[in-house]
Formats: structure tokens, sequence, C-alpha cells
């Protein structure tokens, strides 16, 4: 991603988007806020919920990530 992710958009979060998702602990997220303080270049904090195999929402989280590295999950039908 170039721009930063809109609420509501969920993604795919892995070791692209930063170390402390690789492995076992990437994770699927839905966005609710988008920080607009100013950060490093290309990085961004989000704050959202973590989500299950269904899509339903398990955790709240504060993330900091890099957008190049974030994936858009489409959305189910």
């Amino acid at each position: 991603m170039r721009e930063p992710p809109r609420p509501g958009m969920v993604l795919y979060v892995g070791a692209a988007a930063s170390v402390q998702f690789g492995g076992g602990r990437a994770m699927l997220f839905r966005v609710t806020r988008v920080c607009q303080l100013p950060t490093y270049h290309g990085w961004c904090w989000l704050t959202g919920y973590s989500l299950d195999e269904h899509g339903d929402a398990v955790q709240r989280r504060e993330i900091f990530v890099q957008l190049a590295g974030l994936r858009p999950v489409p959305p189910r039908r």
C-alpha cells in the first residue's frame, strides 16, 4: 500500500509490515482508526481488531507497521 488504509478495511499483516508479525504471528486486522501524527516515512500507527478465521474480532490492538508491507484482503461474499 502507498496510502494509509481507511477505517473498515481488512488487512493481512505479516513480516513484510513489521518483523513482529513474522512466522506464526501474522494476522488479519480490521482497521478502526489511522493515527494522523507524523511517524517515520512509510510507517503508520493503526488501531483496530485482530480477526479470527471467521472474520470475527478477537482482540483490540494498536500496531506500528510499514505501509508497503500491508496487504488488503478482499471482502467476503
